[in-house]
């Protein structure tokens, strides 16, 4: 059975290009209040996240919500690996598939459908997968005669049209997806939803970020509220999110 846990992580990040003993000291003192310090070498450093103990499992439907720069990527990318914490650690059973950047991975100078391989064995599917899966990700995406064509001819709508019909092909025990892109026309904004709507029903765990409350009260059953890189609060989706916004009105 699938299940994410995070036990007492702390994720410190470094800024490497914060130079000068005046702009340092500038930074530092307007970012008092966020944990901005420096490290034993002089390094800038940024607590994006600060003693999280947090446990999802199957079932859950998890939606992140906060104020930008309150740690909901953060927190994303530390559950699917991308950040190793500083302290604390985090287990991990399941496959655990994140929609973080839809475009990751996608090459100017190969053809759609090339990229359509590239980006599917990024997100972990074999190359059988993938071959498996090519004509339904071609179709949905509708971009015809164009997949034979490099990727950097595309307009910046066709590009996100094949990286989200690729990313939302995959087979997820653990989905992770951060702000869900517009991805073209009324039409096939409808035929998007409906495909990501799937996709969540199909995975076993879902924690999500995203800015739109209505959203989450539809698919989310629990709300984890970030602040400051910490819990402000956990629980059902009415009572968290009313308290949210409550506060935020």
């Amino acid at each position: 059975m699938a299940y994410i846990e995070l036990k007492n992580v702390t994720l410190d990040l470094p800024i490497y290009d914060v130079q000068g003993r005046s702009l340092k000291k500038q930074v530092l003192r307007m970012g008092r209040r966020n944990r901005i310090a420096e490290d034993n070498d002089g390094v800038v450093v940024v607590r994006a996240l600060e003693d999280l103990s947090l446990r999802f499992e199957r079932g859950d439907r998890i939606g992140l919500i906060g104020h930008n720069g309150a740690g909901k990527s953060t927190l994303l990318r530390v559950m699917a690996g991308i950040y190793p914490p500083t302290a604390g650690a985090v287990s991990r059973v399941g496959k655990v598939v994140p929609l973080l950047d839809i475009g990751l991975g996608m090459d100017e100078n190969s053809t759609g459908m090339q990229n359509i391989r590239l980006r599917g064995m990024l997100l972990g599917m074999s190359d059988a997968e993938v071959r498996a899966k090519q004509r339904e990700i071609a179709e949905f995406s509708e971009l015809g005669d164009y997949l034979d064509l490099p990727i950097r001819t595309y307009s910046s709508g066709m590009r996100v049209r094949l990286a989200f019909a690729v990313s939302t092909a995959v087979d997820a025990e653990i989905l992770l997806l951060d702000e869900v892109m517009g991805v073209g026309d009324a039409s096939f904004m409808h035929k998007a939803q409906a495909r990501l709507a799937d996709l969540h029903s199909r995975a076993e765990i879902v924690v999500l970020a995203m800015h739109s409350n209505s959203e989450i009260r539809k698919v989310c059953n629990k709300v984890l509220w970030m602040e400051r890189g910490r819990v402000r609060a956990f629980g059902a989706t009415e009572d968290v999110v009313s308290q949210y916004e409550a506060v935020t009105a």
